[in-house]
């Protein structure tokens, strides 16, 4: 009998507060959708100028997730990611009294990003070495706490502002984020199995000796390249369904549908990985990624038809997401497969580092691009191209020794 089976309920209970956690940080992260025509009005700024607010955020929050997998690894999740949300409702109350858009970057951008970087390694690191068999459904239903917050949140920011302004609803949200982030990062520990590190009882490579391997390396590199069709969506696909006739509530709630998407990707192809297999399966994410900007494309062409733009988009918002989840879903228990739990939190911070960069250039250039174009047809294109780019990469992760 395993340690793992000895102890499931306790697993069970990390997975829950790992999904709480997630759903909170990635809430007030992709919330941006509903703050974007608030900034842009408040300080005349043009959409690459207010995308730079996301782009920052996330920029940081993939970066720094390497050195809170470091702190997560020396001292336990419990404390790091508790930091991480006190640090994300300081940022939140700062913007709320902000004077310019370099005010909101400043506090919003980076200060929000610091936090989701003490909290998202940590959270959905310490999630791996609790299981074996079942890895895949956990890091899917843990990291389903992201389309559960993507669901939720940004509509109901949207409905917050609506209701009294964009300032209040910050101070709101940096509220919620003390109340419901904290209760669920008490609840994070560590599996018994991963309390001995740094000595021969925990199996697994250094994060030095997985940086070495190919499969890191061509792992790394499907990360970057994907996260430029993952993330630009989040930014920019609310202000792409409005320029098309959709309403403001309709645009919002596409970022929901996205978290509709990205839940049903991580509670199925969690599961379904565990049988093809989690390296086919990424390949298969990353190309279908790719492939839903299509849709995107199509909507563009049904300018003039509001109903048929939503509709096609809501399609796109939800293929989308359920690649997304699929995704980000498993790239964790691939570190697990891969590496083993000796470094883990470690290991999986420093491949989120590869999605920083698509995190600040995608949504940066689509929204200088349409600055420049007017429309969004080649930001689509670009997202396409990235998306089979990954997938190529993904293969050759698949192949590698």
């Amino acid at each position: 009998m395993t340690l793992v089976d000895q102890e499931p309920k306790g697993g069970w209970v990390v997975v829950g507060a790992c999904f709480g956690a997630l759903a909170v940080i990635f809430g007030v992260s992709y919330s941006f959708a509903a703050f974007f025509e608030s900034y842009a009005r408040e300080f005349s700024a043009s959409r690459a100028d207010v995308s730079l607010v996301f782009g920052v955020s996330g920029l940081l929050y993939f970066l720094a997730g390497a050195g809170g997998g470091l702190l997560a690894d020396r001292h336990g999740p419990r404390i790091v990611t508790s930091a991480g949300m006190l640090c994300i409702a300081a940022a939140l109350w700062v913007s709320s009294q902000a004077t310019s858009l370099v005010h909101i970057v400043l506090a919003q951008g980076v200060g929000v990003g610091l936090g989701i970087a003490l909290v998202y390694t940590p959270a959905i690191g310490c999630v791996q070495p609790w299981f074996t068999r079942r890895r895949g459904l956990a890091a899917g239903l843990a990291s389903a706490g992201i389309g559960a917050g993507t669901l939720v949140v940004p509509v109901a920011v949207a409905m917050a502002i609506a209701a009294c302004q964009w300032r209040t609803t910050l101070q709101g949200l940096a509220v919620f984020v003390l109340v419901a982030g904290l209760a669920a990062t008490s609840l994070l520990k560590r599996a018994p199995a991963a309390t001995a590190r740094g000595t021969a009882a925990v199996p697994g490579h250094t994060l030095r000796e997985a940086m070495r391997s190919p499969r890191f390396r061509w792992l790394y590199l499907a990360t970057v390249l994907g996260a430029v069709p993952m993330f630009v969506p989040f930014a920019h696909v609310s202000a792409a369904a409005r320029d098309l006739g959709v309403a403001d509530a309709q645009a919002v709630g596409l970022v929901g549908l996205i978290g509709i998407g990205s839940l049903t990707g991580r509670f199925a192809i969690g599961g379904v990985a565990d049988h093809l297999g989690r390296p086919r399966t990424l390949v298969l994410g990353m190309a279908a990624l790719g492939a839903t900007f299509v849709l995107w494309l199509l909507a563009s062409s049904l300018a003039g038809s509001a109903s048929a733009v939503y509709a096609v988009m809501a399609v796109y918002a939800v293929v989308m997401g359920l690649s997304y989840g699929g995704i980000v879903s498993l790239l964790p228990a691939l570190c697990m497969d891969f590496f083993g739990a000796r470094a883990v939190s470690s290991i999986i911070g420093t491949l989120y580092t590869g999605a920083a960069f698509g995190n600040l250039a995608g949504p940066w250039l689509a929204g200088r691009l349409f600055d420049v174009q007017g429309n969004y047809t080649t930001v689509a294109l670009v997202c396409l191209a990235f998306g089979v780019a990954a997938a190529g990469c993904a293969g050759r992760m698949r192949r590698a020794a």
